[in-house]
């Protein structure tokens, strides 16, 4: 079976290896859009091509250097009808998608979902931010040393955004649920890792330095993310978290429903 994983990316130079390697490994395909980077992000991908990166292709910015999410999730929407492929998935390169148990790769599990009637997965987000005592991650080995994460469910389904090929296919709610009549969705969530930043410095340079496209703010997509500071970003005490020694101890249970970055949320102490 193939599966392809539809990346798009800005400015992703820290994660877009980690995460086409992490992909490999699983059997899965990707196919990567930019949008526009001015980093190394493309130049990094490129090293992959014909070796499980079916592609690369620009996207233009938006308006006044913004990020035009609904046209990235349009164009991802059009690709997952011209590329050939039995399943595809909708994600970010700070993501790490996981299958159920350690003893299968992604490939594999989503065939057995296959094979059992179903043709959508949800992903259950666990997000893995630094600490007070642990503030810097950022550096090639951080999926080694970031280990603290909370889980993370605003809404359920959350991330259903794995999918048999189906040309009638739409990725919904900012691209958080895919949408097509008949959907039938597979009773299980695997997990999903989100690195959301690797230290306060990141994050700025993350969330801060982006700029959103007016309309879709307007909208309500992006959230905490639109309006952030840099004075507003603060990190947790590590006891605030869980800590995870390798992924078949990661906790779903009673997740979070706002970010603690979120800064709607009580400020942290």
């Amino acid at each position: 079976m193939r599966v392809v994983a539809l990346l798009a990316a800005y400015n992703e130079r820290r994660f877009i290896e980690p995460c086409l390697e992490h992909l490999q490994r699983h059997g899965v395909d990707a196919y990567l859009i930019d949008n526009g980077s001015t980093d190394e992000t493309v130049d990094l991908a490129g090293r992959r091509l014909g070796n499980g990166l079916l592609g690369i292709e620009s996207f233009p910015r938006g308006e006044g250097d913004t990020y035009d999410w609904r046209g990235l999730l349009r164009r991802k929407e059009k690709l997952a009808r011209e590329l050939e492929a039995d399943w595809f998935i909708h994600l970010d390169p700070d993501e790490i998608r996981l299958p159920p148990s350690s003893g299968q790769t992604l490939c594999q599990a989503l065939e057995a979902v296959d094979g059992e009637g179903f043709n959508a997965v949800n992903f259950i987000e666990l997000t893995f931010i630094p600490t007070r005592e642990q503030p810097d991650h950022d550096h090639p080995g951080f999926h080694r040393t970031l280990r603290t994460y909370y889980p993370f469910a605003p809404t359920s389904p959350h991330q259903l955004n794995a999918w048999k090929a189906n040309p009638e296919a739409e990725l919904t709610a900012g691209g958080h649920r895919v949408k097509f009549p008949g959907l039938r969705a597979y009773p299980r969530s695997f997990p999903m890792k989100h690195y959301l930043f690797l230290s306060v410095p990141h994050a700025i340079e993350k969330y801060v330095q982006r700029r959103y496209d007016p309309g879709e703010v307007e909208g309500g997509w992006h959230g905490w993310r639109a309006s952030i500071t840099a004075a507003d970003i603060r990190l947790p005490g590590e006891a605030e978290l869980r800590v995870t020694r390798f992924d078949d101890d990661l906790d779903p249970s009673e997740p979070r429903a706002k970010h603690y970055i979120d800064m709607s949320e009580l400020p942290l102490g």
